[in-house]
C-alpha cells in the first residue's frame, strides 16, 4: 500500500480516533490489501465533537448513545431519563472517548 495515501487518510481522519490508536491504524493500513482501500476510504466516522454537543443538548434522552451506535444503552438512558440526570453528566465526560473507540472498532471491522 502506498504510504502517501495512508498518510493522507490519517491526516483527514485522525480526529476520529485516540492518539495512541493512530500508529496502530497506520500499521494495519500498511499490511492491508490494496483492493480493500476503496471500502476504507468510504467509511464514515462519527465526529466526537458532534457527539459531545448532542450529549450536552439532548443527552438525557439517550440520543448521544444512539448516535454512536450504542442502541441498548440509548434505550436504557431514554427510559431512565438519563439515569435521573446522573448518567447524562457522566456521559459529558466520557462520550468523546467512547465515540473514538467505536470509530476504531468500525475501522478494524472493515480493515481485516
Amino acid at each position: 500500500m502506498d504510504a502517501q495515501k495512508i498518510d493522507m487518510f490519517l491526516m483527514g481522519n485522525a480526529k476520529f480516533f485516540e492518539s495512541y490508536q493512530v500508529p496502530q491504524i497506520r500499521e494495519m493500513l500498511l499490511k492491508m490489501d490494496e483492493d480493500r482501500w476503496p471500502m476504507i476510504q468510504s467509511l464514515s466516522f462519527t465526529d466526537p465533537t458532534i457527539a459531545i454537543i448532542v450529549s450536552i443538548l439532548v443527552g438525557g434522552f439517550g440520543i448521544d448513545r444512539f448516535l454512536i451506535g450504542d442502541t441498548g444503552l440509548g434505550v436504557a438512558k431514554l427510559l431512565t431519563c438519563g439515569g435521573l440526570g446522573i448518567w447524562t453528566i457522566i456521559d459529558w465526560f466520557i462520550i468523546m472517548g467512547r465515540t473514538r473507540e467505536k470509530n476504531f472498532e468500525k475501522f478494524r471491522q472493515y480493515a481485516f
